[in-house]
């Protein structure tokens, strides 16, 4: 069973700007860390595994 985007716990980037440009939304599930655009809810997310998300996040950090 699917959840659907609107089921999901949505938390912008700490990064994003304030003046609601740049914002970038993530959710996280047991299979996935999900990735969309806040400005367009509505556009398809990008969905990557788990152990994909840490891999891009530990090569960001360097």
């Amino acid at each position: 069973m699917s959840t659907s985007t609107t089921e999901l716990a949505w938390f912008k980037s700490s990064y994003s700007g304030t003046q609601g440009d740049s914002c970038v939304e993530v959710a996280v599930t047991e299979q996935a860390v999900r990735v969309r655009d806040s400005k367009d809810v509505a556009r398809p997310h990008l969905a990557v595994g788990r152990a994909g998300w840490q891999r891009f996040v530990e090569f960001a950090a360097r």
